[in-house]
């Protein structure tokens, strides 16, 4: 049987840890050099926003970014240098940032996270979001 994109999320929900937006904030509050990505694409934050201070980092880029094996001229610094530091991926709902820290967990990042319900969940929480302009 085929394996589905929803399968997949399954898998990886169960592999990683969630994080709720409230969790979120006083955990970013206690250590502000916590990185938060947003793995949707650019033109997807645009449309909805994005919470203020995270970073966005597709998912499609999200492997070789994080990959210090790499040629340099391919990372995303911040991710490298967050290896062994808390990171947390978000998206719109929960579904593509389980994919996302499910898949830097596999690269040997030991302190990922997603937040659950994703940038729709902070909001029904209550928090604001930030205007994100795709360039």
């Amino acid at each position: 049987m085929a394996k589905r994109f929803m399968d997949s999320v399954q898998e990886a929900q169960s592999q990683v840890t969630a994080i709720s937006p409230s969790d979120l904030v006083a955990a970013w509050r206690d250590d502000p050099d916590m990185l938060v990505i947003d793995v949707r694409d650019e033109r997807d934050i645009a449309d909805t926003g994005i919470m203020p201070g995270a970073v966005p980092i597709s998912l499609g880029t999200l492997g070789y970014k994080g990959d210090d094996s790499l040629p340099e001229k391919f990372w995303d610094k911040r991710l490298i240098e967050h290896k062994k530091k808390p990171i947390v991926i978000t998206c719109l709902m929960g579904s593509m940032a389980s994919l996302g820290a499910k898949q830097l967990q596999d690269m040997g990042y030991e302190d990922v996270r997603y937040v659950e319900g994703g940038t729709l969940g902070w909001k029904e929480a209550g928090y604001e979001v930030a205007v994100f302009s795709a360039e």
